[in-house]
């Protein structure tokens, strides 16, 4: 994606920034040396806008903050947590079809546990560990409603809530040629306003909008059709016969909730391989691996995003990463991948984070980050419906711990240096 001047986005596809620049070239991971001619150019402080108090809006604009930017965050909500919110609500059009339907952000469901260890998802500097509290989930798999209570302790920690404007709806961001600038008309009730910013930084998240998989002869289904975006708990099903079109993490949970109610439950996916077509005992073909979940990439994100704002960190000139975008869709298309997937990282996302830690001055991904990934994907390999509650590798949240207690010294810096 080319954007002129600064539009960054935070939401795990998407990084750019200043003067017409592109990143979706960064699964090769280069080097960011300063291009010939480009004198060092001066450290500067911007006025700031972020899009969304998610987990990647929170962390972005502490990191703008620390950075010495100025920083505003929109939030539509009434409370920071993004997707992790939970709502009984669905949308009017619970297919998602309808442009004019009622919208709902989050997808959450109402028994959504995580699908990787607590200690794994924290931010660097603030750990994501079990609170003394019998109104929290001490769990290693937490449910949602704890996730949520974790962005909002890392919110009031470190005073994001007080940058945040509530229940305001961003209903326009336009570049102002003449000035450089990016003009945001926002809506607070019925009261709109218009502002002017050095950068938007937008952290809307990808998850509210359905992608619904063209099937020919759909439209003559007899049946009630919907979105898992819009799926809650599965006593609407009871002794119905239902498909799901897809195997993704969403389908592995709700198809196991669905087998407890419905008559039958059919999963269409073409990712199963062919010999495990057909009636599957313990649905024996969802073995789905888990992504290394965000929340510390966000982090790197939102401190390389920081960097460049403020020219501590230089890009390579455009003519460098226009080359670069081309060869990337040239191989995407050459390799038959669709436009919708340029920026997905599957299995080099581990790189992609140790690049940007290496860019930012940071340290690379702890190991026992990465083992409990591995472990977790052995564990449902092995203990498909229990891999959550039967976790057998206690040594790494030990690990974990060990790392959280190291003297601050030892531990990342508030900034870190760049190179």
């Amino acid at each position: 994606m080319l954007v002129k001047a600064t539009r960054l986005s935070c939401n795990g596809t998407l990084i750019s920034s200043q003067i017409k620049i592109s990143c979706a070239s960064l699964p090769s991971f280069p080097s960011m040396p300063q291009s010939p001619g480009h004198a060092p150019q001066p450290i500067v402080s911007r006025h700031v806008a972020v899009i969304g108090a998610g987990a990647a809006g929170l962390v972005t604009a502490r990191e703008l903050r620390r950075e010495g930017h100025s920083v505003v965050v929109f939030e539509r909500g009434d409370q920071v947590g993004g997707l992790w919110v939970y709502t009984p609500n669905v949308e009017s059009d619970q297919i998602g079809l309808d442009p004019t339907r009622t919208t709902v952000h989050s997808s959450v469901y109402h028994s959504l546990r995580t699908n990787l260890p607590r200690d794994s998802m924290g931010f660097s500097d603030y750990p994501f560990v079990a609170k003394d509290d019998p109104d929290r989930d001490p769990r290693l798999f937490p449910g949602h409603r704890e996730v949520m209570m974790y962005l909002q302790d890392f919110a009031r920690e470190f005073g994001i809530d007080e940058l945040v404007r509530f229940e305001t709806e961003v209903v326009r961001v336009r570049f102002v040629e003449e000035e450089e600038k990016w003009k945001i008309k926002s809506k607070q009730r019925h009261k709109e306003m218009d502002e002017i910013f050095d950068a938007v930084v937008v952290c809307n998240g990808h998850y509210t909008q359905p992608l619904v998989s063209h099937v020919p002869g759909i439209n003559k289904w007899p049946g009630k059709q919907m979105h898992s975006h819009n799926y809650r708990d599965p006593k609407p099903f009871q002794d119905q016969v239902v498909v799901l079109i897809g195997n993704s993490a969403s389908a592995f949970d709700i198809s196991r909730e669905l087998a407890g109610v419905a008559k039958e439950v059919h999963i269409a996916a073409r990712t199963v391989k062919y010999e495990t077509f057909g009636k599957q005992p313990a649905y024996d073909n969802l073995w789905l691996h888990p992504m290394v979940i965000t929340f510390p990439m966000f982090e790197l994100q939102s401190k390389w995003i920081a960097g460049v704002l403020s020219n501590r960190i230089t890009l390579p000139s455009q003519e460098e990463m226009m080359e670069d975008v081309k060869a990337l869709y040239s191989s995407l298309e050459a390799s038959g991948t669709p436009k919708r997937d340029t920026h997905a990282l599957d299995d080099k996302q581990v790189k992609y984070n140790n690049w940007l830690a290496g860019q930012c001055g940071c340290p690379a991904y702890e190991d026992w980050r990465m083992e409990m990934y591995y472990a977790t994907v052995k564990g449902r390999l092995a203990h498909l419906e229990s891999y959550r509650d039967e976790w057998e590798t206690q040594h790494l949240v030990l690990q974990a711990y060990e790392d959280f207690i190291k003297p601050a010294s030892n531990q990342v810096s508030d900034r870190c240096v760049f190179p």
